[in-house]
């Protein structure tokens, strides 16, 4: 004979993970990062159907973030 063993989750005794509110993010000091942050935050908001195209302004934004030439060193070469 097999011992079933019941699912855990949610509201099984399991803690639920939840992500920090936007308010509670720390800020990473880059303006364009953290736009990109706010957005990915406010995806939940958008209906299914318009969440790609807003994964796809975020990454956009994120790769003109990473290929700027950065303030603490203005001699890197992006």
């Amino acid at each position: 004979m097999t011992e079933q063993v019941p699912p855990t989750g949610p509201g099984d005794g399991e803690p639920e993970e939840q992500e920090p509110a936007a308010d509670d993010r720390q800020l990473t000091g880059v303006p364009a990062v953290d736009a990109a942050l706010a957005e990915v935050d406010r995806l939940s908001d958008l209906p299914l159907e318009e969440r790609l195209a807003a994964f796809e302004r975020v990454h956009e934004s994120l790769r003109t973030a990473l290929d700027a030439p950065s303030v603490d060193h203005p001699d890197d070469l992006a």
